[in-house]
């Protein structure tokens, strides 16, 4: 019998209690800070959508060229992912965060300031630069302080931060052009890039003295908590030093699979979070208060669908039929959008519960790889996965913009974008068996 099995149950639970609070403290000492910059991050990528509907005329911006700029935002991200997770791991996390919170809140500042469509998709590209490896950068943080027992309910609350940030972005976004146009000489969308851009800024400066690198370097934990943290994860890292090759990563065939179903649940979710407005206004809405309460409903119908469907995900360990349903939904909603036309609320509640959809597919589908992958391939597995549907959301709005202008109407495009999702769903229940993940996850 181990010593373990000895101990009294109120011994035995001693310890579980003592990890627990070291946990607790943890969490609400990192959370809330990571939470509030996901949120800033996800308004400042989105914010363009709604200065579009000013600053076109402005700039003499056409669909193509939001499009392409919306896409290429994507392209720097891309690029600068891996180098920026892998510079993270030389200087550590603290100024890594710092460096990209402060630099994509310049650079969102910056862009009050275009004057034409390329320095626009010029300001987005660098955009992406600055933020690339802040949502990965986040999550190779959480491995320093969390061990993998913990790490998905963490990793699941901090990608929600985002959607909730949805709920507030378009009735922040309508406010701020409302009422503070011709603030200190400016446009209404000028105003809006600086004041949403400020708060990264801020933020960044105030994470170089609040975050700390590792545990063994917290002032704010004793030696007996930073022992605790340190001795889950070296129980954790014991299990899984061995490490499959990157090569032998890209030879598995599931990775791709994997990937393409990835690329079409980015489609949809970016297409809809990028043109909703524009759509809206073509609704025959022109309030820009309006445009921005009506955009938050998807949002929030998003975040009762992540957690019903969660939930109901998890109960019966089914993954497949659940993630495919819902990007149906979606594609189903996107393609009746063109037979809703001049029918407003009807048209309101297809593009919302589409959103949602989408949306909500995001969640479900990240359940997937890490069952699907081996432990050894996992990390690697779940980048490449990760890029691809990056990419995904650039060409996207390639795309989208393009049919904007050929057309004048974005309903074909978002018929596209519904045969894109009607794919994904076929790929996932066709190429990816339930025994698979099954297997994997037992």
């Amino acid at each position: 019998m181990s010593q373990i099995e000895q101990l009294s149950p109120a011994a035995a639970h001693a310890p579980a209690t003592a990890a627990e609070n070291v946990y607790r403290k943890v969490t609400w000492r990192l959370m809330p800070y990571l939470l509030l910059a996901c949120a800033i991050n996800a308004i400042d990528r989105m914010n363009i959508s709604f200065a579009k509907l000013r600053m076109a005329e402005d700039i003499a911006l056409t669909d193509a060229a939001f499009g392409l700029g919306a896409g290429i935002f994507y392209l720097g991200y891309i690029l600068f992912e891996v180098p920026s997770n892998l510079f993270m791991q030389r200087i550590g996390a603290r100024a890594t965060l710092t460096r990209i919170m402060m630099l994509w809140g310049a650079v969102t500042v910056a862009t009050a300031f275009v004057t034409t469509p390329n320095q626009l998709i010029v300001a987005r590209f660098f955009l992406g630069m600055a933020e690339a490896g802040f949502f990965p950068g986040v999550i190779l943080y959480l491995t320093y302080w969390f061990p993998a027992a913990m790490r998905g309910r963490i990793t699941a609350v901090f990608v929600m931060a985002g959607v909730v940030a949805g709920v507030v972005s378009g009735p922040l976004a309508g406010w701020i052009m409302t009422h503070f146009q011709g603030w200190m000489g400016l446009r209404d969308w000028q105003v809006l890039f600086i004041f949403e851009g400020i708060p990264a800024i801020v933020l960044g400066v105030f994470g170089w003295f609040w975050l700390t690198d590792k545990p063994a370097q917290a002032a704010w934990l004793n030696d007996s908590e930073k022992e605790t943290i340190a001795a889950a994860l070296a129980a954790e890292s014991g299990k899984s030093a061995a490490h499959g090759g990157f090569g032998e990563v890209l030879r598995d065939p599931r990775l791709y699979i994997a990937g393409l179903v990835c690329f079409c649940v980015y489609s949809g979710m970016n297409t809809a979070s990028y043109w909703m407005p524009t759509l809206l206004r073509s609704f025959g809405l022109e309030s820009l208060k309006t445009i921005g309460m009506v955009s938050s409903l998807p949002y929030l119908g998003a975040l009762i669908g992540m957690y019903l469907l969660g939930r109901s995900s998890d109960k019966r360990q089914e993954r497949r039929w659940h993630l495919a349903l819902t990007l149906l939904t979606g594609a189903t909603c996107f393609f009746l959008l063109g037979f809703a036309q001049g029918n407003v609320p009807l048209s309101i509640f297809l593009l919302c519960l589409g959103t949602a959809g989408a949306l909500c597919g995001i969640s479900l589908f990240w359940t997937i790889p890490p069952a699907l992958l081996s432990p050894t391939k996992a990390a690697a597995g779940i980048a490449v996965i990760s890029s691809i549907g990056n990419l995904a959301a650039a060409l996207s709005q390639f795309m989208v913009g393009a049919i904007k202008s050929a057309t004048g109407s974005l309903y074909l495009a978002f018929d596209v974008i519904a045969a894109v999702l009607v794919i994904g769903a076929i790929v996932l229940l066709l190429a990816i068996p339930a025994r698979h993940l099954r297997e994997r996850e037992h």
